[in-house]
Order: structure tokens, then sequence, then C-alpha cells
């Protein structure tokens, strides 16, 4: 069961309305907790709805706690963090989560930006997330650029990407999922995933499709922990996210590409083609 703290939206899939359907799909109980619902995601420049305070956000997790749900709860997951409040109520339920069930982790995908925009996120959100809130991840997803913030590096080549996964694995997350990893070598036209644990590293690599589209990453942390947590193979999780994530994009390219295709994509999340090779490279 994962305990899903996130953003929601009415209109298209970002946060909990990308995370949640896949998740149910591949057989995983979800509860989500909303940190906002607005009628659409930011990139459209205009939006309605609310940001939902965080002693509100906070006031939900107890009601389920109340439930005497936590200690059936595995994996804490929570991606983009609008504020520092936000930020508090997610460690607070960690915390108060992995104290019901010792066996329970905690997922987080660090959202700032990417290399092509930048930061998006409010100036004081990358600090948190480097001093507070990742030392307190078991699983982190961030992509090449987030990883370099987190590290105060700036990978590029494989080796570096490496070496940073090593340096933010040593503040305390056990598993790093490094997305759009775009090193100088690679093939042309392709983009790769780099996934670390304990065990070693992998890296696998799929064309580059000329589509980008909000809620993609959402989509890979929520089904890379959810493999990870059910097989502990960091592999195997690996091949899985990105067989359904891939077809997940081709088949939203497809379609005008204009908000994910989560609904017409769904026999990709639960029966993988699992058509790209996974390499492992330690």
């Amino acid at each position: 069961m994962i305990l899903s703290i996130q953003s929601a939206v009415a209109y298209g899939h970002v946060g909990n309305s990308a995370a949640v359907f896949p998740l149910q799909r591949i057989g995983v109980e979800v509860l989500p907790v909303y940190t906002v619902n607005f009628s659409n995601h930011t990139g459209y420049g205009a939006w309605r709805g609310p940001l939902i305070p965080p002693d509100e956000v906070a006031d939900v997790i107890t009601g389920i706690e109340e439930r005497g749900i936590f200690p059936e709860i595995d994996v804490v997951l929570s991606g983009y963090q609008g504020g520092e409040g936000i930020g508090d109520v997610i460690l607070d339920a960690v915390a108060r989560v992995k104290a019901a069930n010792p066996n329970a982790i905690y997922a987080c995908d660090p959202v700032m930006g990417n290399a092509d925009t930048g930061c998006v996120v409010a100036p004081a959100i990358p600090i948190l997330m480097r001093d507070r809130v990742v030392p307190h991840a078991d699983i982190i997803t961030p992509n090449q650029f987030e990883l370099g913030f987190l590290t105060n590096t700036d990978p590029s080549t494989l080796e570096e990407t490496l070496l940073s996964v090593d340096l933010v694995r040593a503040t305390g997350p056990s598993v790093v999922l490094v997305t759009s990893v775009l090193r100088p070598d690679r093939t042309d036209g392709t983009v790769e995933m780099l996934a670390v644990d304990a065990n070693g590293a992998w890296i696998v690599q799929t064309p580059l499709l000329p589509i980008t589209v909000s809620g993609s990453g959402d989509v890979t942390a929520a089904l890379f922990t959810a493999h990870y947590r059910g097989t502990g193979d960091a592999g195997d999780a690996l091949a899985r996210t990105t067989s359904s994530v891939f077809d997940l994009m081709a088949t939203t390219h497809e379609r005008g590409g204009r908000e994910l295709a989560l609904v017409e994509s769904q026999e990709f999340y639960a029966h993988p083609r699992m058509q790209f090779g996974v390499h492992r490279i330690r």
C-alpha cells in the first residue's frame, strides 16, 4: 500500500492524477493525499483551484492514521512540493508511518526543474530538498539536473553521473533512479535512465521522442518505486518502468501530445513489453 502525497488536477495528468491510475493497474493499493486541487497544471499559465494549506493536508493524513491503516502502508511517496510547510508535513508522515511499520520506505521525487528550464520551484525548495528531505528518503528519482543540485556537482558523462549518485547515496538514500541522462557520448537521438542500489548499477537507453509532457516523471517515479518495492531488483524495476513509460510517451505522441495518454496506455503498465535491454555497468 502506498501513501502518495502529491498534487491533483481535474484536467490532465500530473502528481497523483498521473501516479495513482498506473499504480492501481499493476495491483497496488494507493491512498492519495492532495497538496493542491487545481483545474489543470500550471504549465498552461492559468489555472484555478486551491493550494491546500499544510495543516489541512496533515489533517487528512491524521484521519488515515486514525483508521489504523499506517501499519499496512509499505511506501510513502512524494513529488512536487510547493512550499516548505508541505515538506514538514511529509517528513512527519514518513516518521509516523515508519514508527507503525518499520519496514516501510520513503520514496521522494525531488522535483526542481531540468537542464532546459533551470529551477522552476520556489527558491527555498531545492535547499529544503537537499538539506532536509532527501537525507530521509530511501528512494529518490531525480533527473540529471536535479542530481547535480543535490550534490553540488555538474554530472555529464556516465562516470560523473555515477560519482554524483554515490555522493547523494552517502547522504541517506540507498536507491537512486536518475532520469533523463544525457551523456555526451550516447547514441544520437537517444536518452537513458540509470538505477543504482547497494547491489550494483544498471542503465537503459531508449529513442528520444520529440515530445515533452508534464506528468511523465510522476508516472516514472511511481512505477519504479512500486516495482522496486515488490522485487528489490533495481535492474528489473528499471526495465519494467522504462518499457511502460516509453510506450506511454509514444502513445501520447501519436495522440497529439498535449496531455499524457494515461488511459489509452493502461495495458503497458500491467504488461510491459520489456523491449529495451538493461545493462549492468558495475
